[in-house]
């Protein structure tokens, strides 16, 4: 009796699972606590409670979101605004669907002994720079502050680490607030050594780490009603991480195939992302939206993009999953 009763609950999970919604997420970088809210929505149960299976697949280097999507390779990506206007100015046409992320956390970071104490004087120093999307913002920056990027400037194709910093190849490095940043001080380098520039600070900040779609699949109404479910699972997600960041520390670290995150540094990461989130529901700010267009518009005569853009952000996802019981 107790095999057959344990037959038909495997039964019963595999036909749930067989019904269940498939969605694949594509992230912006690796697996991390940058991405906490979606790794708890999945090891809490909170997908499978809405009638989802995600697939959440990490990014690296070599992975452009957009390129991802754009190929097919996933349903939702989480992106920054910048990279995804400009990628929709060049016909890949990404919406906004939800904005977990109401705050930026891209700062430059200095070394103090290179004399710099503000932005003026960047003029003539080697100043590192993802790029991969990833450049946009500091080059409208760049723009307000009337610095060429090929003269004034030397802009060092910055990789995925914190050693242009260490090894003094660059006299500031981009950092998030959450990551790289405290890479340097747990490589030892002292807090009061350091010079920041937060980009909320300047007034060039812009959107980070948004969830974006196809423009075409918004019409489909089922499809809608998934990424709604997704939405309202994956804030419930960030929520958790507020209320409990060892369990959001532990879901990151679980999946972390590669190994090389740390329980420390993941704590530390979820303590700022917190900070970033900021009891958001999801819900677009679109005063927020329409800075950062102003921010990206403002390059002079090479802006990140040329036009205001038509239709690169939808609320009817966000009402839809408000609506969810």
């Amino acid at each position: 009796m107790k095999k057959l009763l344990l037959g038909v609950m495997a039964l019963a999970a595999l036909a749930a699972s067989a019904h269940a919604e498939k969605v694949t997420l594509q992230l912006k970088w690796v697996t991390q606590s940058q991405f906490a809210g979606y790794y708890v929505a999945q090891e809490k149960g909170f997908y499978k409670a809405a009638g989802l299976d995600v697939v959440i697949k990490p990014g690296g280097p070599d992975i452009a979101p957009e390129q991802v999507i754009a190929g097919g390779g996933a349903d939702v990506i989480v992106d920054w605004m910048p990279a995804a206007l400009a990628s929709r100015e060049k016909g890949n046409k990404l919406v906004n669907i939800a904005q977990p992320f109401k705050h930026s956390g891209l700062m430059l970071t200095c070394r103090k002994e290179t004399g710099i104490k503000s932005p003026t004087d960047l003029k003539g120093k080697t100043l590192g720079v993802w790029f991969f999307g990833n450049e946009y913002p500091f080059l409208s920056w760049m723009a307000k502050l009337g610095l060429k990027t090929d003269s004034d400037i030397k802009v060092l194709k910055q990789g995925f680490n914190v050693d242009p910093l260490l090894q003094k190849q660059a006299d500031c490095i981009s950092t998030m607030t959450y990551n790289e940043y405290h890479q340097v001080l747990e490589a030892g380098v002292k807090a009061d050594d350091l010079v920041v520039f937060k980009y909320e600070d300047q007034g060039v900040a812009t959107l980070e780490d948004g969830l974006y779609v196809e423009e075409d699949k918004l019409k489909d109404p089922a499809f809608v009603a998934t990424m709604a479910k997704f939405v309202k699972a994956s804030m419930m997600g960030w929520n958790d991480m507020a209320k409990d960041p060892k369990g959001a520390v532990a879901a990151v670290l679980k999946n972390d195939a590669s190994g090389s995150q740390t329980e420390a540094h993941q704590a530390t990461m979820v303590e700022e992302i917190n900070k970033l989130i900021d009891g958001s529901d999801g819900t677009l700010d679109t005063a927020a939206a329409d800075r950062t267009v102003a921010t990206l518009l403002s390059g002079g005569s090479d802006p990140v993009i040329t036009k205001k853009p038509e239709g690169a952000w939808s609320d009817v996802v966000s009402k839809t999953a408000a609506a969810l019981k």
